[in-house]
């Protein structure tokens, strides 16, 4: 157990030494927050009930479709996984222990947007601190187990790229973050529903914890585990 927290510990110390985790996890959303929080505030007031969960989604999202999965890459696509089995450790060491790093770096970020967001912006703190955190805990879950499967099963770092984008930015525009969702033709509003931004959003809203909100982020969730046993489990025989 000790040395499992070591490598856990000794991935986050290297994360941070990670020029796109850096960037996708707290220099790109620390920024689009700081610019389009004062905008957002501005055109509509009303914004400022629903701004902090609205960057943590964009924030969330970015780190766990665009920020992880080429970490991923670099493990699983390269000879490094071969050190796992010349050493005896488990094939999914790897991806547990960046998964559980990649989390830790996403909720500071997301700290950050709460503890600026009321002192720049005037933003309205969750009423209930512990169910907000623990709504934004899932949404962090689910988002980043969806990027495990882009990490695992996409081999080429530029096919990664567009797949991830593929992925995010659907993720921003169809969640009702950037504008009320009503305004979306039908179809796109349907859409949105398959993506976990649009549920993680409305889970953290004050009052949005209950299971209308939740099942699907359990559901998608569960599906995100089978498929990543199965992707580890081939990479055994390669």
């Amino acid at each position: 157990m000790n040395s499992f927290f070591y490598s856990v510990a000794l991935q986050w110390r290297l994360d941070i030494r990670s020029k796109s985790l850096l960037v996708t996890c707290y220099i790109v959303p620390l920024i689009f927050f700081l610019l389009m929080g004062g905008i957002f505030t501005s055109v509509m007031p009303e914004m400022g009930n629903t701004l902090i969960q609205s960057m943590i989604v964009m924030s969330v999202s970015m780190g766990a479709f665009i920020g992880f999965p080429p970490l991923l890459i670099e493990t699983y696509g390269s000879d490094i996984k071969k050190i796992y089995k010349a050493n005896g450790a488990p094939i999914y060491l790897g991806l547990v222990t960046m998964y559980l790093s990649a989390f830790v770096h996403l909720m500071i970020s997301c700290l950050v947007i709460v503890l600026l967001a009321p002192i720049l912006f005037k933003a309205i703190l969750p009423t209930q601190l512990s169910i907000f955190f623990l709504s934004l805990s899932l949404f962090i879950i689910v988002s980043l187990s969806i990027g495990s499967i882009l990490g695992l099963i996409v081999r080429n770092p530029a096919k990664l790229t567009m797949i991830t984008q593929l992925v995010f930015l659907p993720s921003i525009m169809l969640s009702g973050i950037m504008f009320p969702i009503h305004l979306l033709p039908d179809f796109l509003a349907i859409l949105g529903r398959f993506f976990p931004a649009y549920w993680g959003y409305r889970l953290m809203l004050d009052h949005g914890f209950h299971l209308e909100n939740l099942w699907y982020l359990i559901l998608v969730f569960c599906l995100a585990v089978i498929a990543c046993t199965v992707l580890l489990n081939k990479q055994k025989l390669q």
